[in-house]
């Protein structure tokens, strides 16, 4: 049983670096919240994740994507957002000058967002 906790917690991790790591690459300026040891964290993240988002036993895990107070995904939303090249409009952000990508790329299916 120890080691399913263990291979969950290094899963969710990986989840994290990966949002945490291209978030650097591309100078996109976050804050990181502790929900593991932070109660009024975890608090706050169970709390602001909307109902349809949660799963069935109603805890999300992390990563969750926040834009301030705006909820825009988990990590599945934020891995397609990323792949169909609409990360910028997930994450509620302007494209920066010079991108490829445009602010008027329509939202894709799952992303997460409401229009």
């Amino acid at each position: 049983f120890s080691l399913l906790k263990y291979l969950a917690k290094l899963f969710i991790r990986k989840k994290q670096q990966e949002v945490v790591g291209f978030l650097e690459a591309n100078k996109i300026d976050f804050k990181e919240f502790d929900i593991a040891g932070d109660e009024d964290n975890r608090r706050w993240m169970r709390e602001n994740v909307p109902g349809e988002k949660k799963p069935q036993n109603g805890i999300p895990l992390p990563p969750q994507i926040f834009n301030e107070e705006q909820y825009c995904g988990d990590f599945d939303s934020f891995f397609s957002a990323k792949e169909e090249n609409i990360i910028y409009s997930f994450l509620g952000l302007a494209p920066p000058p010079g991108s490829k990508v445009s602010s008027n790329t329509p939202l894709g299916p799952n992303t997460g967002l409401r229009t």
